[in-house]
């Protein structure tokens, strides 16, 4: 571990980089304003990838323990609203994808709903799963963008994923749970270069890239309804 003086340094190195979350929300909101869809999502994309970074990062150089008087927790939190939450929020009602007279209800509804997971203690489990649909709307706007599914059934899911959030529904961190650790780590890279892939392609999307995704897709949302059925809580080790 370095010195204490380059430690602090590091420390607040990893904060300015979860704080850069809220820089490139700007900038996907802008992306949204002049209506380039795909610019958006490129720019959520990659605060996505921050905020897998940052919290690794964190706990590597120990920042908690370093840097005690600021509220890492807190800072990514608020970031995290803004990039999984405000901005696909603004994404799917400005792109058109909700039926006519419902945007506003239902774009205030993804907001409202998203407050409580943002606000709940028990957020996860023990074992690292999510209790409750954890308001990844970064990750639903994607989808819609990609299968293009009719408004009405994207209001259908939007509605049943914001109740979701109250809901004792488990759901995969894939970072940070250990079961199955290896090839939900695969999945997740799948997943992640496909959906780069499927976006830039847009609109000729290359078949093999689709069904990569939807096969990665289908494993984590698999592991997360067998942890969602499992039974009672069964903590791992911790790491």
């Amino acid at each position: 571990m370095p010195g204490g003086g380059l430690s602090r340094i590091i420390a607040w190195a990893v904060h300015a980089l979860t704080a850069s979350g809220v820089v490139i929300g700007l900038l996907a909101i802008l992306a949204v304003l002049k209506g380039d869809a795909r610019e958006t999502l490129l720019w959520l994309g990659l605060a996505l990838a921050i905020d897998g970074l940052d919290g690794p990062l964190a706990r590597r150089f120990e920042v908690r323990r370093l840097l005690p008087r600021f509220d890492g927790a807190a800072l990514d939190l608020v970031v995290d609203y803004f990039t999984y939450v405000v901005v696909p929020a603004l994404f799917l009602y400005q792109f058109g994808y909700f039926p006519e007279g419902w945007a506003l209800t239902v774009t205030a509804f993804i907001l409202a709903t998203s407050l409580y997971i943002f606000a709940n203690v028990d957020m996860k489990t023990e074992d690292n799963y999510f209790v409750g649909f954890p308001a990844i709307w970064n990750v639903f706007a994607l989808y819609v963008y990609v299968l293009d599914p009719p408004k009405a059934a994207t209001l259908a899911v939007t509605i049943a994923l914001g109740l979701a959030s109250f809901s004792p529904a488990k759901f995969l961190h894939p970072l940070r749970v250990r079961e199955g650790r290896p090839i939900t780590l695969a999945a997740l890279v799948v997943w992640s270069v496909t959906s780069l892939a499927l976006v830039i392609s847009t609109p000729d999307r290359p078949m093999p890239a689709l069904i990569a995704w939807l096969l990665a897709s289908a494993w984590l949302l698999a592991q997360s309804l067998r942890r969602t059925f499992r039974g009672p809580e069964q903590p791992l080790p911790a790491e």
